[in-house]
């Protein structure tokens, strides 16, 4: 069905005035009114120049105040997506102009105190066609906004015309501030009163934009929106539960929703993003391997929203946040020894140098599904390192999104019955890895350096590390003499002239040759770092990136083996690699003594 807009332009009278026939109606998924002092205080005062200046009764001036987005809900009230702000403040302005006009006794109300009077009662109030009775009760704006008291603030300041001054609400302070206004205005300046309230009511202008549903609607908001942040999914969402639940129900909704949502932010998530991650989740249980990923509204409004009203919904969003208090900020949860394990640690970390979000699907999965099971830690460490190898090797090969999103959600579906699921990846010979690690892919990079790392250390990376170029990037030219400058570049881009180093210790190195940079590497603790800087190697060339590219692809393809046979082999412990012989161990010292692992 093609989708309809309406726009036209509309006096603050003829749009206030169209709510008798469809009220207006703040929806409960919008913020709390939010204008101060400085805001309501520049539109009066524009307000006031513009009709000092081009507006008034005998000219014919316009003073264009903005757009309002609304679509006309089931109930047939206008509810509005954009446009709170200046409609509430507006209706407010009228009522503070109205108190201020009804205060004269009738007998002493001039003619034109009495016309606009008329004009403004059916602006903010319904009236009687016949009689033009006003009914104060019937407020043609309602607002809904979630466990806000502001709500009944607003309807009581409308339908008495009082505030109490020592409320701190948006509304009570910039209502007493719009009355303080008119008040000084209208003594310093009583001939233009009446001109303001025509030009308020008469050549202010709004453009009212009217979809014909709430998508649309929120999609026009979206696009015209600069002053903030947008309603988002999540906004919605929460509305929808809190109308669903009983009056009980609701306090406690709200308790547990702002938790969440405080939570979310201190772990660098969002409500928002949570939603999207349960999306895979609940595919999974459906057994949806589609690769076409549905927007997020779309997919919990299907059989009218009936995966957002399910019962455990709230508390599995606060479980899948465990996962990312662990994996973005390194937190430990209470009562989950996984979430202590350095080495599970480690690989989220590595993972989430993962040149996509992908990853974090069947992470989330599995925890979500096997987190109360016997050996859970050794189980999901393994997982982890399973996933990562396959991650890793994929992308080495083929660096697109594509070359893993449908075995990753095969894999979300195979989570789901198993804790050790297989991995229906295709597979990879790791000896055709050796060329695609030597010369890695700029987006696998860190996450190699880090498979790296985490090899020789018990701890974390530092929060600030960079990728160290060991022979630097710009280089004299009289270093060499035979070798062409296309040569010299590729291979400073190597990995085996790549290290992971903390930023500071980064900065003091600068981009100067090996020998001054050794005391800063052996300075670091990062551990790869600070055995170069340790080592007995006193110049870095292009022989010797290329004979630490041969070390280090060794290396990784190793720990990447060693990962799948522990993985394919094991059933609560990890498989025990075989002993290294004496031959090999000397082998291993000599390059650590070299600093090439």
């Amino acid at each position: 069905m093609a989708t309809t807009i309406e726009v036209h332009k509309q006096s603050v009278e003829v749009l206030l005035g169209s709510g008798k026939d469809k009220p207006f109606v703040i929806p409960e998924y919008q913020r709390p009114y939010a204008w101060n002092d400085e805001q309501v205080e520049t539109l009066f005062e524009d307000l006031w120049e513009f009709t000092a200046n081009s507006g008034g009764t005998e000219r014919d001036g316009t003073y264009f105040l903005g757009s309002i987005v609304s679509y006309e809900n089931e109930a047939g009230e206008q509810e509005i997506i954009d446009g709170q702000q200046r409609i509430t403040s507006l209706l407010l302005l009228l009522r503070a102009i109205y108190t201020k006009l009804i205060a004269t006794p009738e007998d002493e109300r001039t003619a034109e105190a009495i016309n606009f009077i008329g004009k403004i009662e059916p602006a903010i109030w319904r009236t009687n066609k016949l009689t033009g009775e006003v009914d104060y009760k019937n407020i043609l704006l309602t607002s809904r906004v979630v466990n806000n008291d502001g709500n009944e603030i607003l309807r009581s300041i409308l339908e008495t015309g009082k505030a109490n001054d020592n409320l701190k609400d948006n509304y009570s302070k910039n209502y007493i501030l719009f009355q303080e206004l008119f008040d000084k205005h209208s003594t310093d300046n009583p001939l233009m009163v009446y001109q303001f309230i025509y030009a308020l009511l008469n050549q202010a202008i709004l453009l009212p934009i009217t979809a014909d549903n709430q998508d649309t609607a929120l999609t026009i908001f979206s696009t015209l929106n600069d002053r903030g942040l947008p309603l988002s999914d999540a906004d919605i969402f929460k509305a929808k539960i809190y109308n669903k639940l009983d009056n009980d129900a609701k306090n406690n909704f709200i308790d547990k929703w702002k938790n969440l949502d405080e939570q979310a932010s201190d772990a660098d998530e969002s409500i928002q993003q949570l939603f999207y991650y349960n999306m895979f989740y609940y595919r999974a249980l459906e057994k949806d391997t589609k690769t076409t990923t549905p927007g997020v509204r779309k997919y919990y409004a299907l059989n009218k929203f009936e995966r957002l009203y399910k019962d455990d919904l709230l508390d599995t969003l606060f479980v899948i946040l465990n996962v990312w208090k662990v994996a973005n900020k390194g937190e430990d949860i209470e009562g989950e020894a996984w979430s202590k394990n350095v080495k599970i640690k480690q690989t989220l970390d590595t993972l989430s140098s993962y040149p996509n979000e992908f990853w974090k699907y069947p992470v989330l999965i599995y925890y979500v599904c096997h987190r109360d099971k016997k050996d859970f830690e050794i189980k999901f460490g393994l997982f982890l390192n399973k996933l990562l190898v396959e991650l890793i090797t994929k992308y080495l090969m083929i660096p697109t999104i594509n070359a893993v999103k449908t075995d990753i959600l095969k894999l979300n579906s195979a989570i789901i019955a198993s804790d050790t699921p297989k991995f229906d990846f295709k597979n990879i010979d790791m000896s055709q890895l050796e060329p695609y690690i030597q010369k890695p892919n700029r987006n696998t990079v860190r996450m190699l350096l880090k498979i790296l790392a985490y090899e020789q250390q018990n701890e974390l990376l530092p929060a600030r590390w960079e990728i160290e170029h060991i022979f630097p990037q710009k280089w004299q030219a009289n270093y060499f003499i035979d070798t062409p400058d296309s040569t010299i570049k590729e291979t400073i881009e190597h990995i085996g002239n790549k290290l992971p180093f903390e930023k500071k210790l980064n900065i003091v190195a600068g981009n100067g040759y090996f020998g001054k940079k050794k005391k800063e590497y052996a300075a670091s603790k990062i551990a790869i770092t600070n055995l170069l800087g340790a080592s007995d190697i006193t110049e870095w060339n292009i022989e010797s990136i290329l004979k630490r590219d041969i070390r280090i692809s060794d290396e990784i393809i190793k720990i990447l083996n060693r990962w799948n046979n522990e993985y394919l082999n094991h059933s609560t412990d990890v498989v025990e690699q075989p002993k290294p012989s004496k031959e090999e161990l000397a082998q291993i010292a000599e390059f650590k003594k070299k600093g090439w692992i």
